[in-house]
C-alpha cells in the first residue's frame, strides 16, 4: 500500500509541475500497463476520440501465464485551470485468458470481468505524447473457485498521439 501511494503521489507530483501546456488528440496508440492486486500486465493501449466528451480505449496485454484482451468505453471532459489535462469514467468488458498452468489442468481457462474505470488522461503540448492513469477494479463474473474480483488494479499508459 505504501508503493501505491508513493507511485500515486510522484505522478501527480509531476502533472502538478509540468510547465508544458496541452492540447487534445484524435488518437493514442502506445504501451500500457495493468498492475496491482495480482499479476503485472503489459503490451499495446489504444485510445480513440470520437468527439470531445468520448474515447473508446482498447488494450491486448500480457504477463505471466495470462492475455488479456479489454476495451473501455469512457466519458471524458477537460479539467479547468489545468490545460491539457482531463478526466475521464467509464467502463467494459475485460477477457482474461489463463494458460492451464494456473489451474493445474490440461485446459486453458477464459474469465469474463466487467470493469469500471476513472482516470487522468495528460496530452503534452508541443509532443505528440499522452500520459494516462486510471483506477480500474476488476469485477469477476462467473463461478470458479480460484477467480475473484479484485479493487485495487491501476493502469498506466504512455501513447503517441496523431
Amino acid at each position: 500500500m505504501k508503493k501505491l501511494f508513493t507511485i500515486l503521489g510522484c505522478l501527480a507530483l509531476t502533472v502538478a509541475t509540468m510547465s508544458v501546456k496541452a492540447q487534445n488528440y484524435k488518437t493514442g496508440l502506445g504501451l500500457g500497463l495493468d498492475f496491482g492486486d495480482g499479476t503485472t500486465l503489459v503490451g499495446p493501449s489504444l485510445r480513440t476520440h470520437f468527439n470531445r466528451n468520448t474515447a473508446l480505449q482498447a488494450e491486448v496485454l500480457f504477463g505471466g501465464n495470462t492475455t488479456v484482451l479489454q476495451a473501455f468505453l469512457q466519458y471524458n471532459a477537460p479539467i479547468k485551470g489545468a490545460r491539457g489535462l482531463d478526466w475521464y469514467i467509464g467502463g467494459g468488458p475485460k477477457v482474461q485468458i489463463y494458460d492451464r498452468k494456473r489451474f493445474f489442468s490440461n485446459e486453458n481457462y477464459t474469465a469474463f470481468y466487467l470493469v469500471p474505470v476513472v482516470g487522468l488522461d495528460y496530452k503534452f503540448r508541443g509532443a505528440p505524447l499522452a500520459l494516462a492513469f486510471d483506477w480500474r477494479p476488476s469485477i469477476y463474473v462467473g463461478d470458479n473457485p480460484f477467480l475473484g474480483s479484485e479493487a485495487g488494479r491501476f493502469g498506466l499508459a504512455l501513447r503517441f498521439t496523431f
